[in-house]
Protein backbone atom coordinates (compact mmCIF):
# COMPACT_ATOMS: atom_id res chain seq x y z
CA UNK A 1 0.00 0.00 0.00
CA UNK A 2 1.48 3.68 -1.15
CA UNK A 3 1.36 6.65 1.43
CA UNK A 4 -1.39 8.32 -0.84
CA UNK A 5 -3.13 5.07 -0.81
CA UNK A 6 -3.25 5.44 3.70
CA UNK A 7 -3.80 9.19 3.23
CA UNK A 8 -7.08 8.61 1.10
CA UNK A 9 -8.13 5.79 3.54
CA UNK A 10 -7.60 8.48 6.45
CA UNK A 11 -9.59 10.91 4.47
CA UNK A 12 -12.01 8.77 3.79
CA UNK A 13 -12.99 8.24 8.12
CA UNK A 14 -13.78 4.63 9.72
CA UNK A 15 -16.35 2.47 8.27
CA UNK A 16 -17.40 -1.28 9.17
CA UNK A 17 -13.87 -2.43 6.80
CA UNK A 18 -11.46 0.49 8.31
CA UNK A 19 -10.35 0.80 11.66
CA UNK A 20 -8.17 4.03 13.17
CA UNK A 21 -6.13 2.93 16.58
CA UNK A 22 -3.89 5.19 18.61
CA UNK A 23 0.12 4.28 18.83
CA UNK A 24 -0.94 3.25 22.96
CA UNK A 25 -3.78 0.46 21.98
CA UNK A 26 -3.23 -2.95 24.50
CA UNK A 27 -2.36 -6.42 22.29
CA UNK A 28 -5.44 -7.91 24.30
CA UNK A 29 -7.42 -5.06 22.55
CA UNK A 30 -5.96 -4.96 19.04
CA UNK A 31 -5.74 -8.85 18.98
CA UNK A 32 -9.90 -8.83 19.29
CA UNK A 33 -10.31 -6.23 16.68
CA UNK A 34 -8.24 -8.47 14.46
CA UNK A 35 -10.20 -11.45 15.16
CA UNK A 36 -13.77 -9.37 14.77
CA UNK A 37 -12.58 -8.47 11.14
CA UNK A 38 -11.17 -12.22 10.65
CA UNK A 39 -14.39 -13.46 11.92
CA UNK A 40 -16.58 -11.19 8.92
CA UNK A 41 -15.60 -9.43 5.86
CA UNK A 42 -12.48 -8.96 7.06
CA UNK A 43 -10.90 -4.83 6.68
CA UNK A 44 -7.52 -2.94 7.32
CA UNK A 45 -6.32 -1.95 11.01
CA UNK A 46 -4.16 1.54 11.04
CA UNK A 47 -2.23 1.97 13.97
CA UNK A 48 -1.38 5.88 14.82
CA UNK A 49 -3.72 7.54 14.13
CA UNK A 50 -6.16 8.84 16.43
CA UNK A 51 -9.67 8.31 15.02
CA UNK A 52 -10.82 12.03 16.95
CA UNK A 53 -8.99 14.22 14.84
CA UNK A 54 -9.66 13.65 11.76
CA UNK A 55 -12.42 15.62 9.89
CA UNK A 56 -11.86 16.58 5.75
CA UNK A 57 -13.96 19.30 5.89
CA UNK A 58 -11.43 21.64 7.77
CA UNK A 59 -8.53 19.81 5.43
CA UNK A 60 -6.65 22.68 2.67
CA UNK A 61 -7.85 22.77 -0.72
CA UNK A 62 -4.40 23.19 -2.63
CA UNK A 63 -4.24 26.09 -5.49
CA UNK A 64 -6.87 28.21 -4.10
CA UNK A 65 -6.84 30.80 -1.76
CA UNK A 66 -8.65 34.04 -0.82
CA UNK A 67 -9.45 35.26 -3.36
CA UNK A 68 -11.21 32.01 -3.77
CA UNK A 69 -14.08 33.49 -0.72
CA UNK A 70 -16.85 35.69 -1.06
CA UNK A 71 -15.68 37.96 1.30
CA UNK A 72 -19.18 39.96 1.74
CA UNK A 73 -21.19 36.52 2.65
CA UNK A 74 -18.23 36.05 5.58
CA UNK A 75 -18.63 39.57 6.37
CA UNK A 76 -22.17 39.24 6.77
CA UNK A 77 -22.06 36.07 8.78
CA UNK A 78 -19.73 37.64 10.82
CA UNK A 79 -21.54 40.80 11.68
CA UNK A 80 -24.75 38.68 12.21
CA UNK A 81 -22.80 35.98 14.53
CA UNK A 82 -20.21 37.67 15.63
CA UNK A 83 -20.81 41.40 16.11
CA UNK A 84 -18.30 42.73 14.57
CA UNK A 85 -17.16 44.34 11.14
CA UNK A 86 -14.30 42.45 8.89
CA UNK A 87 -14.04 45.37 6.79
CA UNK A 88 -12.98 47.05 9.42
CA UNK A 89 -10.11 45.10 10.07
CA UNK A 90 -6.75 45.18 8.84
CA UNK A 91 -5.71 42.39 6.02
CA UNK A 92 -3.65 40.73 8.43
CA UNK A 93 -6.21 40.81 10.88
CA UNK A 94 -8.73 39.20 8.53
CA UNK A 95 -6.82 36.39 7.44
CA UNK A 96 -5.86 35.62 11.49
CA UNK A 97 -9.86 35.81 11.99
CA UNK A 98 -10.36 33.24 8.62
CA UNK A 99 -8.02 31.30 9.89
CA UNK A 100 -8.54 30.72 13.67
CA UNK A 101 -12.45 30.47 12.25
CA UNK A 102 -10.84 27.61 10.09
CA UNK A 103 -12.01 28.96 6.92
CA UNK A 104 -8.65 29.14 5.98
CA UNK A 105 -5.56 27.15 6.53
CA UNK A 106 -1.82 27.37 6.37
CA UNK A 107 -0.40 25.07 3.98
CA UNK A 108 2.83 24.88 2.03
CA UNK A 109 3.77 28.08 3.37
CA UNK A 110 0.60 29.69 1.73
CA UNK A 111 -3.06 30.66 2.73
CA UNK A 112 -5.34 28.40 1.33
CA UNK A 113 -9.51 27.54 1.47
CA UNK A 114 -10.29 24.93 3.64
CA UNK A 115 -12.77 22.36 2.36
CA UNK A 116 -15.47 23.55 4.55
CA UNK A 117 -14.62 27.09 3.90
CA UNK A 118 -14.88 27.31 0.20
CA UNK A 119 -18.57 24.66 0.47
CA UNK A 120 -19.86 27.67 3.14
CA UNK A 121 -18.04 30.50 1.66
CA UNK A 122 -16.68 30.33 -1.49
CA UNK A 123 -17.52 31.99 -5.05
CA UNK A 124 -17.66 28.58 -6.88
CA UNK A 125 -16.84 25.62 -4.53
CA UNK A 126 -17.45 22.92 -7.84
CA UNK A 127 -14.50 24.84 -9.28
CA UNK A 128 -11.95 23.03 -6.59
CA UNK A 129 -14.71 20.19 -5.10
CA UNK A 130 -16.66 18.63 -8.28
CA UNK A 131 -18.49 16.42 -5.98
CA UNK A 132 -20.36 19.06 -4.09
CA UNK A 133 -23.86 19.55 -4.78
CA UNK A 134 -27.04 17.42 -5.89
CA UNK A 135 -27.73 15.72 -8.82
CA UNK A 136 -31.89 15.45 -8.78
CA UNK A 137 -33.98 12.79 -10.82
CA UNK A 138 -38.16 13.07 -11.00
CA UNK A 139 -39.22 9.88 -12.70
CA UNK A 140 -42.91 8.84 -13.67
CA UNK A 141 -42.95 5.60 -11.75
CA UNK A 142 -41.79 3.65 -9.18
CA UNK A 143 -38.41 2.74 -10.83
CA UNK A 144 -35.32 4.47 -12.40
CA UNK A 145 -35.91 2.62 -15.66
CA UNK A 146 -39.53 4.65 -15.58
CA UNK A 147 -40.28 8.29 -17.93
CA UNK A 148 -38.03 11.00 -16.72
CA UNK A 149 -40.09 13.49 -15.70
CA UNK A 150 -37.19 16.46 -14.74
CA UNK A 151 -33.75 16.40 -13.91
CA UNK A 152 -31.23 19.25 -12.25
CA UNK A 153 -27.79 19.59 -11.27
CA UNK A 154 -27.78 21.96 -8.15
CA UNK A 155 -24.92 23.40 -7.06
CA UNK A 156 -23.16 26.47 -5.56
CA UNK A 157 -22.61 27.26 -1.38
CA UNK A 158 -24.36 24.32 0.60
CA UNK A 159 -26.79 26.67 2.11
CA UNK A 160 -27.57 28.30 -1.64
CA UNK A 161 -28.51 24.32 -2.68
CA UNK A 162 -30.19 23.42 0.32
CA UNK A 163 -32.46 26.24 -0.89
CA UNK A 164 -32.67 25.60 -4.40
CA UNK A 165 -33.39 21.66 -4.33
CA UNK A 166 -36.25 22.48 -1.43
CA UNK A 167 -37.65 25.19 -4.14
CA UNK A 168 -36.86 21.98 -7.24
CA UNK A 169 -38.31 19.30 -4.63
CA UNK A 170 -41.61 21.56 -4.28
CA UNK A 171 -42.34 22.49 -7.51
CA UNK A 172 -41.75 18.41 -8.86
CA UNK A 173 -44.56 17.66 -5.43
CA UNK A 174 -48.17 16.99 -6.08
CA UNK A 175 -50.31 19.18 -4.27
CA UNK A 176 -54.03 16.42 -3.54
CA UNK A 177 -56.58 17.86 -2.01
CA UNK A 178 -59.14 16.41 0.30
CA UNK A 179 -62.76 17.44 1.35
CA UNK A 180 -62.99 18.47 5.11
CA UNK A 181 -66.67 19.16 5.57
CA UNK A 182 -67.37 21.71 2.83
CA UNK A 183 -64.36 22.96 2.71
CA UNK A 184 -61.54 21.44 -0.01
CA UNK A 185 -58.05 21.58 1.80
CA UNK A 186 -54.95 20.69 -0.13
CA UNK A 187 -52.00 18.70 1.64
CA UNK A 188 -48.48 18.62 0.46
CA UNK A 189 -47.24 15.17 -1.02
CA UNK A 190 -44.53 15.47 1.65
CA UNK A 191 -44.12 17.84 4.79
CA UNK A 192 -41.33 20.70 3.98
CA UNK A 193 -39.96 20.37 6.85
CA UNK A 194 -39.02 16.56 6.52
CA UNK A 195 -37.47 17.57 3.23
CA UNK A 196 -35.62 20.22 4.57
CA UNK A 197 -34.29 17.98 7.21
CA UNK A 198 -33.92 15.26 4.70
CA UNK A 199 -31.79 17.89 2.30
CA UNK A 200 -29.54 19.13 5.03
CA UNK A 201 -29.35 16.09 6.87
CA UNK A 202 -27.53 15.05 3.20
CA UNK A 203 -25.27 18.00 2.75
CA UNK A 204 -23.85 18.33 5.98
CA UNK A 205 -23.48 14.46 6.62
CA UNK A 206 -21.87 13.23 3.40
CA UNK A 207 -18.40 11.90 2.95
CA UNK A 208 -17.07 14.72 0.97
CA UNK A 209 -13.37 13.52 0.42
CA UNK A 210 -15.45 10.82 -2.36
CA UNK A 211 -14.33 12.70 -5.07
CA UNK A 212 -16.33 11.31 -8.13
CA UNK A 213 -19.85 11.67 -6.68
CA UNK A 214 -22.64 14.31 -5.93
CA UNK A 215 -25.62 13.40 -3.36
CA UNK A 216 -28.44 12.03 -5.71
CA UNK A 217 -31.98 13.07 -4.87
CA UNK A 218 -34.66 10.49 -6.56
CA UNK A 219 -38.10 10.99 -6.79
CA UNK A 220 -40.43 8.33 -7.64
CA UNK A 221 -44.06 8.24 -7.50
CA UNK A 222 -43.76 6.29 -4.44
CA UNK A 223 -41.17 7.71 -2.24
CA UNK A 224 -38.46 9.80 -2.80
CA UNK A 225 -34.44 8.64 -2.01
CA UNK A 226 -31.71 10.89 -0.71
CA UNK A 227 -28.28 9.00 -1.62
CA UNK A 228 -25.39 10.68 -0.07
CA UNK A 229 -22.23 9.16 -0.60
CA UNK A 230 -20.02 7.69 2.28
CA UNK A 231 -21.17 4.94 4.89
CA UNK A 232 -21.90 6.08 8.58
CA UNK A 233 -18.68 5.80 10.50
CA UNK A 234 -18.36 2.52 12.75
CA UNK A 235 -19.28 4.35 15.89
CA UNK A 236 -22.91 5.32 14.11
CA UNK A 237 -25.40 2.45 13.43
CA UNK A 238 -29.28 2.95 12.05
CA UNK A 239 -31.12 2.30 15.09
CA UNK A 240 -28.37 4.48 17.13
CA UNK A 241 -29.45 7.14 14.26
CA UNK A 242 -33.28 6.43 15.04
CA UNK A 243 -32.99 7.57 18.36
CA UNK A 244 -31.54 10.80 18.01
CA UNK A 245 -27.77 9.94 18.71
CA UNK A 246 -25.49 12.33 16.65
CA UNK A 247 -22.44 11.97 14.79
CA UNK A 248 -20.36 14.52 13.06
CA UNK A 249 -18.49 13.64 10.30
CA UNK A 250 -18.14 17.17 9.19
CA UNK A 251 -17.66 19.69 12.09
CA UNK A 252 -16.66 22.86 10.58
CA UNK A 253 -20.10 22.47 8.55
CA UNK A 254 -22.18 21.67 11.21
CA UNK A 255 -21.25 24.28 13.43
CA UNK A 256 -21.46 27.04 10.72
CA UNK A 257 -25.09 25.62 9.21
CA UNK A 258 -26.40 25.35 12.83
CA UNK A 259 -25.25 29.01 13.19
CA UNK A 260 -26.95 30.26 10.46
CA UNK A 261 -30.12 28.39 11.26
CA UNK A 262 -30.22 25.37 8.51
CA UNK A 263 -30.03 22.54 11.57
CA UNK A 264 -32.01 23.04 14.66
CA UNK A 265 -30.33 20.56 16.95
CA UNK A 266 -27.47 17.76 16.18
CA UNK A 267 -29.20 14.12 16.21
CA UNK A 268 -33.11 15.37 16.06
CA UNK A 269 -33.34 15.29 12.40
CA UNK A 270 -33.95 11.63 11.95
CA UNK A 271 -35.90 10.85 14.87
CA UNK A 272 -38.41 14.14 13.43
CA UNK A 273 -39.12 12.82 10.06
CA UNK A 274 -39.88 9.39 11.74
CA UNK A 275 -42.52 10.95 13.83
CA UNK A 276 -43.59 13.31 11.06
CA UNK A 277 -44.08 10.42 8.73
CA UNK A 278 -46.20 8.07 11.31
CA UNK A 279 -48.39 10.73 12.08
CA UNK A 280 -49.31 10.79 8.19
CA UNK A 281 -50.05 6.93 8.22
CA UNK A 282 -47.01 7.28 5.51
CA UNK A 283 -44.47 3.80 5.45
CA UNK A 284 -41.69 4.18 8.16
CA UNK A 285 -38.82 6.08 6.16
CA UNK A 286 -36.22 3.66 5.39
CA UNK A 287 -32.08 4.02 6.54
CA UNK A 288 -29.85 1.75 4.38
CA UNK A 289 -26.15 1.30 3.37
CA UNK A 290 -25.57 0.15 -0.38
CA UNK A 291 -22.21 0.35 -1.35
CA UNK A 292 -20.55 3.20 -0.94
CA UNK A 293 -23.58 5.30 -0.34
CA UNK A 294 -25.88 5.68 2.66
CA UNK A 295 -29.91 6.37 1.80
CA UNK A 296 -32.59 7.53 3.09
CA UNK A 297 -35.85 6.49 1.81
CA UNK A 298 -39.06 8.70 2.50
CA UNK A 299 -42.76 7.13 1.15
CA UNK A 300 -45.41 9.01 0.01
CA UNK A 301 -48.44 8.78 2.40
CA UNK A 302 -51.69 7.69 1.09
CA UNK A 303 -54.36 10.64 1.52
Amino acid sequence: MTVEEVKNIIQNGENSYIEFKEEEIKAKDLAEEIVAFSNSEGGIILIGVDDGSLHYDISPVERTSINDLNIDIIRDYFMKYNTFDLFEESKESVERILLNADILKEYDGKKVCTVGGLLVFGKNPEKYLPQNGVSFAHFNGNEITDELIDKKIITGRIQDVAEQLMVVIKNNMLTPSVINGLKREEREEYPMIVMREAIVNSLVHRNYSISGSKIRVLMYNDRIEFRSPGRLPNTVTIEKMKIGVSYARNPFLVKYMENMRYIDQLGRGIPMILKKMNELGAREPLLMEQGEEFILTIYRPDF
